[in-house]
């Protein structure tokens, strides 16, 4: 029967949602965001916090639209109205989001910052150890809740010895003897793995912006922190330069360093920066980038293909979600943005990314400012080209603010949430296959059902190590949890149950240099042996009846491994097909725009000319009527002239005649007759 322990946590919902309300200004009243909010943030923070609140505290908007002129109340109304049904839930933790975001100490400064103790059902197996944080004392458990109910301590002899170097069990989480002195709680922080020690940087604790950097020898189980020099420098500057604390970035190891990608800040800057702790000189330094950076952002994915770090996504400063597509050459420093072909992710950040081959970059889950996803994406890097595979097996929930690790060909996720309640279990895809499976699950609000909590790959003898810390679920933790997960990277591997033979010890200890099988052997308490395969090549003088089966299990699965190659190259060749097909009616499609462009262009010459053509017709007429008009003068003129001609000859017959009287000359008639 689950008793009820008293721990202190930080303020869970809705109580932190009512202490960021009062804060802000809030206090239940329908003009309280006109006075105390107004002055505190600007006119689009604070519209968005009021319909935040009302959302949350009211509902969905169901009230007229105001009649009133006022801007102010018709911004109000539209800015509540706009939210649609959106959960009252989903509206509280955007609301202190937002708030975080914008006031990221409003909670130390509020009137409310003592946390209340609160009840929190524990079974009562749990092995509860008070420790010290901050100078307040509080109850932490040392246990993990497995699938099955029951409890896997740190401790029990059966699961961890002398530092968790013998981990016999797998598939589930345990909790480690923690040394040292633990970080600081918090989420959305970076960590990576380099020489047997997890770098933990950074992260948000209570909406402050964290800048230490602590380290977990995997060797030892021990924490310490580290101590930045005073030397830290910008590549660009040789004084030194401050390096704000940060959440929402990236931690990569590369080249015995750590390099820090993007990330929320305080004062956030225009563009990515990039950031670099020497783990020899034990100092930061601002990196110069060439190309056109991007945009400064938190919550996106940093994944390191080669020599190249590919960043996806993620949240800019002015709370814009993004699924731009960038690469930064390490060996050149030299950023470089692609469209891809296909249709990309929707917008998102607190999404997870993992490469596989070297080659394909998926893309699963994350968040927008209304919804969570569970969809997988798939870019390939040689083509860049976009693609959205069908996934099969027991398809994990929506979520964001999940991590990530990659073991071979297969891609573990933990954590995460939706706004409501924390993914409790531990799911693998197969990144060949596309095929989900859960390893494990944990029950109540645990650590490794946290959102914005780290997950990093560690080696113990040899074999890989699933390492979780921090995290937020209503409380901030800095817990470690460890899985060992039976998983390998090979279609071989499988693991099998069968019954202990009488010759197992003689067969398991004899030496036969020509035996192809590699088993571990475990003796469970039933009589039953765990046998994890690697190889299917085995001698015939030393079969068991366990391991024909597994050969019977391996060409079962060379045959289905077969037919799906068939199928596989089937779809390629259609595929490749219907490109062919595509590239010629691309090429037909060329050809004819092409054509068609001629033609337009002979038309318009056409045109040309006839207009030309009209206009020397215009011309051709004109001067025809002026023609016209000249040859009518013209007859005017000659009648008028043969008239005058006419009537100059009759004077000239009627002057002679006078005259010649008047002379003395008499008429020619007088002289005939």
């Amino acid at each position: 029967m689950a008793t009820l322990a008293r721990t202190s946590t930080g303020l869970a919902y809705p109580d932190r949602f009512y202490a960021a309300a009062s804060y802000a200004g809030f206090d239940g009243s329908p003009n309280s965001a006109n006075k105390d909010i107004a002055s505190k943030f600007s006119n689009e923070v604070a519209l968005i916090l009021y319909a935040l609140y009302q959302q949350a505290t009211v509902g969905p908007c169901n009230v007229p639209k105001p009649s009133s002129w006022s801007p102010v109340e018709q911004g109000k109304w539209k800015s509540w109205q706009q939210l649609g049904n959106m959960a009252s839930t989903e509206a509280m933790r955007l609301f202190v989001k937002i708030l975080e975001e914008e006031d990221p100490g409003w909670f130390s400064r509020s009137s409310n910052s003592v946390e209340p103790v609160r009840d929190v059902p524990m079974n009562n197996n749990s092995n509860v150890e008070p420790i010290i944080e901050n100078g307040n004392s509080f109850a932490e458990t040392k246990t993990v809740s497995a699938e099955n109910g029951t409890l896997m301590e740190a401790q029990d002899k059966d699961v961890v010895s002398e530092g968790l170097g013998s981990v016999v069990i797998y598939d589930q989480w345990v909790s480690p003897p923690i040394t040292g002195q633990r970080p600081r709680t918090r989420y959305e922080h970076g960590a990576a793995v380099v020489h047997d020690k997890m770098y933990v940087y950074g992260g948000n604790h209570n909406g402050h912006y964290l800048s230490d950097l602590n380290v977990l020898d995997l060797r030892t189980w021990t924490w310490s922190k580290v101590e930045a020099n005073n030397g830290s420098k910008s590549v660009e500057s040789p004084s030194p330069v401050n390096i704000a604390p940060c959440s929402g970035h990236s931690l990569i190891p590369w080249e015995n360093k750590l390099l820090s990608i993007a990330g929320h800040t305080k004062n956030p800057s225009e563009t990515i920066q990039v950031k670099e702790f020497d783990r020899e000189t034990g100092t930061w330094s601002i990196l110069k980038t060439y190309g056109k950076a991007p945009v400064s952002r938190g919550g996106q994915s940093v994944t390191l293909v080669g020599s190249t770090l590919v960043i996806f996504g993620g949240q800019d400063a002015k709370r814009t979600l993004l699924n731009d597509l960038h690469i930064l050459d390490l060996e050149t420093m030299t950023w470089d943005d692609f469209d891809a072909v296909g249709v990309p992710p929707s917008p998102r950040s607190d999404h997870a990314a993992a490469v596989h081959a070297e080659r394909y970059l998926l893309i699963f889950g994350g968040g927008s400012h209304a919804a969570c996803f569970n969809d997988l994406h798939v870019l390939d890097l040689q083509v860049m080209e976009w693609s959205r595979p069908t996934q099969q097996g027991e398809i994990p929930t929506p979520r964001a603010g999940h991590a990530g690790v990659t073991v071979g060909e297969n891609w573990f996720i933990v954590g995460g949430g939706d706004n409501k309640s924390g993914a409790s279990e531990t799911v693998v895809l197969n990144m060949s296959t596309f095929v989900w499976s859960v390893v494990t699950s944990v029950e109540g609000r645990v650590p490794l059902a946290s959102e914005g909590l780290s997950l990093v790959v560690g080696s113990i003898d040899g074999e890989d190590i699933l390492i979780s810390f921090g995290g937020y679920n209503g409380r901030y933790n800095n817990e470690v949890n460890v899985l060992k997960p039976s998983h390998k990277s090979t279609l071989q591997s499988k693991i099998m149950e069968a019954p202990v033979p009488d010759s197992v010890s003689s067969v398991h200890n004899a030496t036969n240099p020509t035996r192809g099988l590699e088993a571990e052997l475990e003796v469970g308490q039933e009589g039953k042996i765990r046998e994890i395969v690697v190889d299917n090549t085995v001698s015939e003088p030393m079969k068991s009846k366990g391991e024909e089966a597994s050969e019977r299990s391996i060409a079962t699965l060379k045959a289905e491994k077969e037919e799906l190659e068939s199928s596989l190259n089937k779809e390629k060749l259609q595929s490749l097909q219907l490109k062919e097909e595509l590239t010629e009616a691309e090429t037909r499609n060329t050809d004819l725009y092409k054509e068609l462009q001629s033609v337009r262009g002979q038309l318009a010459a056409e045109q040309s000319r006839c207009f030309k053509l009209e206009v020397d017709v215009a011309e051709l007429r004109q001067k025809f009527q002026t023609m016209e008009t000249l040859k009518k003068e013209l007859e005017l003129l000659q009648r008028q002239k043969v008239a005058s001609e006419q009537a100059l000859n009759a004077k000239q017959r009627q002057g002679s005649g006078v005259w010649g009287w008047l002379a003395g000359s008499p008429p020619e008639d007088a002289d005939d007759a």
